[in-house]
């Protein structure tokens, strides 16, 4: 039996990928959809009600001025480029930005009502369809969102060991390797392999299984990204900018160990791709999601084995 994956990650807020990722189940023909981590945004862009009828902000690295009839359709472009937007008069504005904790409440129920929103398409989308549709959070993804993302179609499988159709049994962990950035799911590289063995070791068939580990492993072509300083400014070389390998020793030994199947990764836009490590094909789609492009990988299981993938774009 031959079993159709299209994975995607990494698509920080963006409604257009969303939607792109849950179209694609028909298109590809797939039986199985899985977002692999970092769903929500990471800014918040403030529109400024000036009372006349108009309303200013900064988008994009522009000053912009609308009126009514513009406006819906400037939303609609901060959605699909993954930020969140906030309509308020001047004073209002002012007092959100001098509260933090006001602010991070409005941030967190704007990045709810989002999800919500996604998962509520997923189900009316796939319905009556015989698609599952995994949905885990990333190392960006606070804690807030995991109760969100579950449905009757949709399943959250963080940190769980899920049997598949085709009878593939998947891992998922969206926690990370300490990053530069202190996202919210960050743990130590001995925390992280003590993770991933919990649930490796409840495998029946650990080399026919799916390891959706949202790190990609270290020092392969799928974990290359931009060196950083302490103020988390690219590190330039004399031949432009220095690059480093981001992965995790734990998901590499794990990936050594266990010699999974298949490996879906993410975390790492920069660095699209596929690598073996031993049996195991690794593969990272890579992103662009501020631009609304959809990268992901459709990977095509049969016999326990991966017969065939392809990256895709659209």
């Amino acid at each position: 039996m031959r079993v159709r994956i299209f994975f995607i990650t990494d698509i920080h807020g963006s409604t257009v990928c969303f939607k792109k990722f849950i179209n694609a189940a028909p298109i590809y023909k797939a039986d199985i959809l899985i977002l692999g981590g970092d769903i929500t945004g990471k800014a918040l862009v403030p529109i400024l009600e000036k009372g006349d009828g108009t309303y200013t902000l900064e988008f994009s690295g522009k000053k912009i001025q609308v009126g009514k009839e513009g406006l819906e359709d400037l939303k609609k472009r901060i959605e699909n480029s993954g930020q969140y937007y906030y309509v308020a008069g001047e004073e209002e504005l002012k007092r959100i930005e001098e509260n933090k904790e006001e602010l991070e409440r409005i941030f967190d129920s704007l990045m709810i009502e989002r999800l919500r929103s996604w998962i509520g398409l997923a189900e009316e989308r796939l319905k009556g369809r015989e698609v599952e549709c995994y949905i885990s959070p990333g190392n960006d993804d606070k804690e807030i969102v995991d109760e969100v993302l579950r449905g009757s179609i949709v399943k959250n499988p963080e940190q769980d060991v899920v049997e598949v159709k085709g009878g593939y049994e998947m891992i998922t962990v969206g926690i990370s390797n300490v990053t530069p950035w202190r996202s919210p799911r960050e743990v130590s590289e001995e925390e992280l392999e003590r993770i991933i063995d919990s649930l490796a070791s409840r495998l029946k068939k650990p080399n026919s299984s799916i390891f959706n580990i949202h790190v990609p492993p270290i020092n392969t072509e799928i974990d290359k990204a931009p060196a950083v300083n302490s103020n988390l400014e690219y590190v330039r070389e004399v031949i432009g900018i220095k690059m480093i390998h981001a992965g995790s020793t734990a998901v590499r030994n794990a990936i050594e160990r266990y010699q999974p199947m298949l490996g879906l990764h993410g975390h790492i836009h920069e660095s699209r791709g596929c690598v073996k490590i031993g049996s195991t094909y690794c593969i990272n789609p890579g992103s662009e999601y501020e631009s609304g492009i959809l990268k992901g990988a459709i990977v095509d299981l049969e016999n326990g084995r991966v017969r065939d993938y392809l990256l895709t774009a659209g």
